[in-house]
């Protein structure tokens, strides 16, 4: 397992869990389909925001979201 931020550009990979205690942040990534199960994809990464690709939608978060996503290589 390790956190989205450490990701491969045009890579699958599979959420495990959102590793955070702040309910907000959570909530907010349940809202974008971010949540255990999902497949997300880094698009690109310019500085310190990610453009990734979850359920056929593109977003954009910032590195400290990023890190919270802790996922696996998707199979």
């Amino acid at each position: 397992m390790m956190p989205l931020a450490e990701g491969k550009l045009n890579t699958s990979y599979t959420v495990n869990c959102v590793n955070t205690k702040q309910e907000d942040v959570r909530k907010f990534l349940f809202t974008l389909g971010c949540y255990p199960g999902e497949r997300v994809t880094i698009i690109s990464k310019l500085a310190s925001n990610y453009i990734v690709n979850i359920k056929d939608a593109r977003y954009s978060i910032d590195e400290d979201l990023a890190k919270v996503i802790m996922c696996s290589n998707h199979v």
